[in-house]
């Protein structure tokens, strides 16, 4: 199995790059945030490789970290997410915020995604909002605290709405509303959330 390539990125196209590693090219599917990052070509480059092998082909999917590896390795257990969909998601929603709006059951920004409907969007909150907290989010941003909404997501959504509204950026204000239920409980109240976020935001 391959675990990481280094090697000289000569092409990046969309979906995916080629990566030439002493001569031999290995084409290496990945998120648009990965392929971003990529060095412009030719250069030398190193990715994390996740070896999906079939009966008819063996698939390479790179990326740029850990994290988004971690990610991608979690949203294929999910019953409906394939590579293709589990990159697509990582393509719309990065860790951070993809991590904020599981928690915060945030369906439309989980259905960024192409080929991510609502009823994929509601199984991957159903069976990921217990799991994310101990997962990465990316350089800088540590792990997610691990919340139950028990009633009412759309508050935690409006929520964060305002938050955004008010010049924050979104997965900021995600973490912010996450750590807010975690300290007031599930059945706070919109304002009284709101209040909170921006005492935590304002430290």
């Amino acid at each position: 199995m391959i675990g990481k390539l280094t090697g000289v990125a000569e092409q990046i196209e969309d979906g995916h790059c080629l990566i030439d590693v002493n001569g031999v090219g290995y084409v290496v599917f990945m998120s648009a945030r990965s392929l971003a990052a990529l060095p412009a070509p030719p250069s030398r480059t190193s990715v994390l490789i996740e070896t999906q092998v079939r009966e008819d082909a063996i698939t390479l999917y790179g990326f740029i970290d850990a994290a988004e590896r971690d990610w991608f390795r979690l949203l294929t257990t999910v019953q409906g997410v394939g590579a293709k969909v589990a990159l697509a998601l990582l393509s719309a929603v990065p860790p951070d915020k993809l991590a904020g709006a599981i928690i915060a059951a945030d369906r439309a920004a989980i259905t960024r995604a192409p080929g991510v409907g609502p009823k994929l969007a509601a199984r991957l909150i159903a069976e990921l909002r217990e799991r994310v907290g101990a997962m990465p989010t990316g350089a800088g941003f540590g792990t997610v605290p691990i919340v139950t909404i028990v009633a009412a997501p759309s508050v935690a959504g409006d929520a964060i709405s305002a938050l955004t509204n008010l010049g924050y950026r979104r997965g900021e204000a995600e973490q912010t509303v996450a750590a807010s239920l975690a300290t007031l409980g599930a059945d706070a109240a919109l304002d009284t959330l709101i209040r909170d976020g921006l005492r935590r935001l304002a430290r």
